[in-house]
């Protein structure tokens, strides 16, 4: 089974910046980059909206914690959940 780690990014959308669009685009670019990198395996906005969710390849979680510490949309977050998960290779 291989290890993985998800993550539910929930931004306060009542308070948005005035550069939103701008950091909505080094957001795009940050995470290329970590899927280019081989640290994400998956990215879904939320149909809400109001943030997303990560799906992250073979990190452990205080590496997982780093990477999300440099979004951009970091600083804007409500809340953030944290969850190791397996991939059960034979399904």
């Amino acid at each position: 089974m291989q290890k993985r780690t998800l993550v539910i990014l929930t931004i306060d959308i009542d308070n948005l910046p005035s550069n939103f669009p701008e950091i909505i685009q080094k957001e795009r670019e940050v995470v290329a980059a970590w899927k280019k990198a081989g640290y994400l395996d998956q990215l879904f906005l939320r149909q809400t909206k109001n943030g997303a969710v990560l799906i992250f390849n073979d990190l452990e979680t205080e590496k997982v914690m780093e990477l999300m510490e440099t979004l951009p949309l970091y600083p804007l977050k409500k809340s953030m959940e944290v969850f190791p998960i397996l991939k059960d290779e034979e399904i």
